[in-house]
């Protein structure tokens, strides 16, 4: 089986995890150089000061990605750099570097897939209350409609969010993410505001953009297993919180009647203005789906200690408000080296799942990847677990392709080694490995096997 021909092939990455020059050109922090500068939030007190020094190795990155072939970047626009106190004044020498970023894709070929929030909000921003206050999504329009105007003419497919669940879930409830809040309400209120900052971005955008681009957000939606007689509940409870808290409003402009049942004891939503589901509800081309791994839940009855192999941090509280009473059960392995089991038929599932409920909505895999424990022998890196993955997960895409899923693209995850937020850079993500004391670009034997399937547009030998 071939991948059709309209099918795109291309890599993911972050502004915080590579960049570096954290204090360079006007960039002011951001919540995660807040987070990852305070003493225990980060393995081994690692932050993005430097991460993969991108900023300032940006032409030889971009032929890195030429020689692989990518078709697509799908790059984040780091707020501080543009909006350094989150609204107000502009700073030029940002907007200059994600111009030479976007001329520079387009020279080489390869398309531009630009997300305005991959998690680095402003500190000042977060100061004055941050994603539990609605100022806050309004900043976010503002901000949309600045980077619209500078690169509206060239970026091909914008992208609002990136995983809100875990800005708000991970930010706002468990604290292992930034700004590191441990509190249900707050978190909640970063589910609504995250979702109206995503449809005030998208008129922002349409009124200003310039050429005719597809808009899209990408959301990290969950597959839960049911375990046991109690699996079911548990599994609408967390699917709730998990997928139906952003689903329902950004696609169906409503808050489910889940979501309501299980967070009552926490909030009536009367933070829900009348207008904003109205708002939120917009248009988009095409959803953005990252995968990695399932869950498998059941009801915690309390006769034995509480499991919490949450799947994403499996020694934090539960990031579930309202769903507390859910046990996340250990997964049957093989797993990465971030613990997480390994099952390409989740994702041929979810897509399927997201095919049947918006039958009219392409989608696009835009993360899909593994951290393994990486060695460099003789200047080359043999990561064969690691094309095993993105082989039996690009197997899954084909077989849902073939039974009449409308999936246009694949972003491996990631392009480069980077900063892997509380992980620091203890884990490894990308085909290209980096050597972070010299900067050293290594193509990992996964990067070599991603180069011959865009070129060959069929999954080769492991």
């Amino acid at each position: 089986m071939r991948f059709p021909e309209s099918f795109v092939f291309g890599s993911a990455t972050a502004s915080y995890q590579i960049e570096g020059a954290a204090d360079e050109d006007g960039r002011r922090p951001s919540i995660w150089d807040t987070f990852s500068r305070t003493p225990g939030k980060v393995v081994n007190g690692d932050t993005g000061d430097v991460a993969d020094d991108h900023y300032h190795r940006l032409d030889a990155d971009l032929d890195l990605m030429a020689d692989l072939g990518l078709q697509a970047y799908r790059f984040s626009v780091a707020w501080p750099r543009i909006v350094p106190e989150g609204r107000g004044a502009t700073n030029r020498a940002g907007l200059d570097f994600y111009s030479r970023l976007v001329d520079g894709l387009l020279a080489r070929g390869i398309a531009p897939v630009a997300t305005l929030y991959h998690w680095d909000l402003p500190q000042p921003l977060e100061d004055a209350g941050g994603w539990t206050v609605r100022s806050t999504s309004e900043a976010f329009a503002d901000y949309a409609r600045v980077v619209g105007e500078a690169l509206g003419d060239r970026v091909q497919t914008w992208t609002t969010l990136n995983e809100p669940w875990c800005s708000a879930y991970l930010g706002y409830a468990s604290g292992v993410h930034a700004p590191g809040r441990t509190d249900r309400l707050a978190s909640l209120q970063a589910v609504h505001h995250l979702n109206l900052a995503h449809g005030l971005a998208l008129t922002a955008l349409r009124n200003v953009v310039r050429n005719d681009p597809q808009y899209s957000v990408t959301l990290n939606l969950h597959v839960f297993r049911p375990e046991g007689p109690t699996g079911e509940a548990a599994q609408r409870r967390v699917a709730a919180l998990g997928n139906a808290a952003f689903l329902g409003p950004m696609l169906e402009g409503e808050l489910p009647s889940d979501l309501l049942e299980v967070t009552k004891e926490i909030t009536d939503w009367s933070f829900v203005a009348d207008g904003d589901l109205e708002a939120i509800h917009q248009p988009i081309d095409v959803l953005g789906v990252n995968y990695y791994s399932t869950s498998r839940v059941r009801l915690w009855d309390g006769s034995a200690p509480k499991q919490q192999a949450d799947g994403h941090n499996p020694s934090a509280a539960t990031p579930w408000p309202g769903a507390e009473d859910v046990e996340f059960l250990p997964q049957p392995g093989p797993y990465t080296d971030m613990g997480w089991n390994i099952e390409p038929q989740g994702l041929a599932d979810l897509l399927t799942a997201l095919h049947e409920r918006y039958p009219g909505l392409p989608l696009m895999v835009t993360e899909n990847g593994a951290a393994f424990p990486d060695t460099v022998e003789d200047g080359a890196v043999h990561d064969a677990d690691r094309i095993d993955y993105v082989r039996r997960h690009l197997q899954a895409v084909l077989d849902v392709i073939d039974a009449g899923v409308d999936v246009r693209g694949y972003y491996v995850w990631s392009l480069m080694d980077n900063f892997e937020w509380a992980w620091g850079y203890t884990k490894r993500f990308g085909i290209v490995r980096v050597e972070y004391d010299t900067q050293e670009r290594i193509l990992k034997d996964s990067a070599q096997w991603y180069k011959r399937l865009i070129a060959e547009r069929a999954l080769p030998e492991a």
